[in-house]
């Protein structure tokens, strides 16, 4: 176990059966293939040595710019990529290097809610079917049970149970998403991975889908990990966040922390860069970045935002910064902190 990672555990929490979920140093690197034999001549660098931990009952929110390997982070810890390197330790359980067998009964304690309503839901099969579905995969209750259950879910997502017999299509985004919420909730799930479930929904529909999970995390006891790239939704919904750029993460804080000190000069930028939500609040000095996100093929040497960063020193292009604690749980991968 990497020291950070021991570090952060220890800043969450003195009791270790409080964590239920440990990411250590975690990579998922892509080949990248060209010629006629279609040999591999390079790797995009997706998730690179991502670690951290979530504890239970928390909401995690993880941002970043588009494409800095969020997404792939949240789908490598539900095993839907599979890991390059690097442990998934669920309830202290390394799931990172588990078979399709073993990993099922994993599966009714991990779901994940798809940042798309409108291609994550089967077109041909009604509402009713695809929430008995995970049901009839685990063999779970029997056919009357199965429809109760069916007809409770929709009611805790805010839609009526009549609506069962209809397909997808005869449905909003908002209510799409409120269904693959349900269908996340079919087998009690200990942990949610939100991946940008409200960025294809209206502003007014996103609020309602945030109460909504906000409540069900109440009700069922959820832990939850939410991705998304608007900062502003994730300082509504998060308990702690954690700022990636370029495949790895930069910064980990709880949320006014993180929101009120931040200190990496990638996190002050983005921060920057969120509108005022009321008129009393001091306007902050816009950080606008130069150049473009290197690609992730491709990354540059020592620390990766150093091609961008206004405050960069020299050292910045040897050396991997690593992230260290500076604050009891606030977390910084700078070498201005050194």
């Amino acid at each position: 176990m990497t020291e950070t990672l021991k570090q952060e555990k220890n800043s969450i929490t003195q009791d270790k059966s409080d964590v239920l979920l440990e990411v250590e140093g975690l990579k998922k690197y892509f080949p990248v293939k060209a010629g006629l034999l279609q040999k591999t001549v390079g790797h995009i660098k997706a998730v690179d040595d991502v670690s951290f931990a979530i504890k239970k009952g928390e909401t995690f929110g993880l941002v970043g710019e588009s494409g800095c390997g969020k997404s792939t982070t949240g789908r490598t810890l539900i095993r839907l990529y599979e890991p390059t390197d690097g442990k998934i330790l669920f309830e202290g359980k390394d799931i990172s290097g588990l078979n399709e067998k073993q990993l099922k009964p994993y599966r009714k304690d991990i779901q994940m809610v798809f940042q798309d309503p409108y291609s994550s839901l089967n077109p041909r099969k009604t509402v009713g079917t695809i929430l008995e579905e995970p049901f009839r995969v685990h063999k779970l209750y029997s056919k009357a049970e199965r429809k109760e259950r069916v007809e409770h879910l929709l009611e805790k997502v805010g839609l009526n149970p009549d609506l069962r017999n209809r397909y997808p299509h005869e449905f909003s985004g908002g209510q799409r998403q409120r269904i693959g919420i349900a269908r996340a909730l079919t087998l009690n799930p200990k942990l949610i991975i939100g991946d940008e479930p409200v960025s294809a929904l209206d502003v007014s529909i996103q609020s309602q889908v945030l109460n909504i999970m906000d409540d069900l995390q109440k009700d069922f006891g959820l832990t939850y990990l939410f991705i998304a790239h608007d900062l502003g939704v994730v300082k509504h919904i998060s308990d702690r966040i954690g700022v990636m750029y370029l495949g790895r993460m930069m910064e980990v804080a709880p949320k006014r922390e993180l929101y009120s000190n931040p200190l990496h000069p990638y996190t002050q930028a983005l921060l920057s860069a969120v509108p005022k939500s009321h008129p009393s609040e001091v306007k902050k000095e816009r950080i606008i970045l130069k150049g473009d996100v290197p690609s992730p093929s491709n990354p540059p040497t020592g620390c990766v935002f150093h091609t961008r960063c206004p405050k960069a020193m020299d050292h910045c292009k040897v050396e991997v910064p690593k992230l260290q604690e500076l604050e009891p749980g606030h977390f910084v991968a700078c070498h201005l902190y050194n």
